[in-house]
């Protein structure tokens, strides 16, 4: 998520305090991948309007996709 004092911020869903800080996007979503996959969480990317522009599963997925 995109940080009001410049940067990226690496945020667990809900909480108030950043989990880490990058000063670049590509280095926040590293960070924020290996954190979501060691907590088997989901990843979710927004852009600087805040929007999601992507999300990845690492863990329990609540809507996995069907088999054919």
């Amino acid at each position: 998520m995109h940080s009001k004092n410049g940067g990226w911020d690496v945020k667990r869903s809900g909480a108030k305090r950043a989990s880490a800080h990058s000063t670049t996007k590509k280095e926040a979503e590293k960070i924020g991948r290996t954190i979501s996959k060691n907590q088997g969480s989901e990843l979710v990317i927004h852009g600087l309007d805040g929007r999601i522009q992507r999300s990845d599963s690492h863990g329990s997925d609540p809507c996995p996709p069907r088999d054919n």
